[in-house]
């Protein structure tokens, strides 16, 4: 039976006389994949697809082997010819265990000023105090980097705007009215 997959009773077509399936010499192969490692393995099946680099009966054998495959190794093999597939990787090689086609996407990072704003806008609420202002100019700040970095925090710096803007109109209020009240008694 050398030569075979394990969850086929024949050599697969992309087999070009290598010996057929073999796990990867890592202790990460024999891992238990999830789901979301078979989605993501069917979605570089379906960019070689979408290239040519595999037929569509390549692409429709690889699609069901990927969601019967058990362990990281099966996946990992799935792919391991195409470009866009994970490398093979040497037990005790510096390279992340897991290919980094199989890792979640990582999480976008907060800007600093995002937070900044919201906080500047949240301590000058019980004082009505002048960090409205620099609640403002952090806000406005914040934003223009949420759009150029493509970060977090967009609905923080919204907050800590609307709460700037909110007390510094109250502190405008109040100098219009102290205004008023002394010209009306003069």
């Amino acid at each position: 039976m050398s030569g075979m997959q394990p969850w086929q009773g024949s050599p697969p077509p992309w087999d070009k006389g290598t010996g057929g399936w073999q796990p990867l010499a890592t202790p990460q192969a024999a891992m238990r994949a999830a789901h979301t490692d078979r989605d993501r393995t069917v979605d570089v099946l379906k960019a070689a697809y979408a290239e040519g680099r595999l037929s569509a009966e390549e692409y429709s054998q690889r699609f069901d082997a990927a969601h019967r495959a058990q362990t990281y190794g099966q996946l990992s093999q799935l792919v391991a010819d195409l470009p866009s597939g994970p490398m093979a990787v040497p037990f005790g090689a510096s390279a992340p265990s897991v290919p980094m086609t199989f890792l979640p996407p990582r999480p976008r990072a907060t800007n600093g000023l995002a937070v900044a704003s919201l906080t500047l806008g949240l301590l000058s609420l019980p004082t009505m105090g002048l960090l409205g202002i620099p609640a403002l100019v952090t806000g406005h700040v914040a934003k223009s980097q949420i759009r150029q970095r493509g970060e977090e925090g967009d609905l923080m710096a919204t907050i800590g705007l609307v709460i700037g803007w909110v007390v510094t109109a109250g502190w405008v209020g109040l100098v219009l009215l102290g205004a008023l009240l002394a010209a009306t008694h003069s």
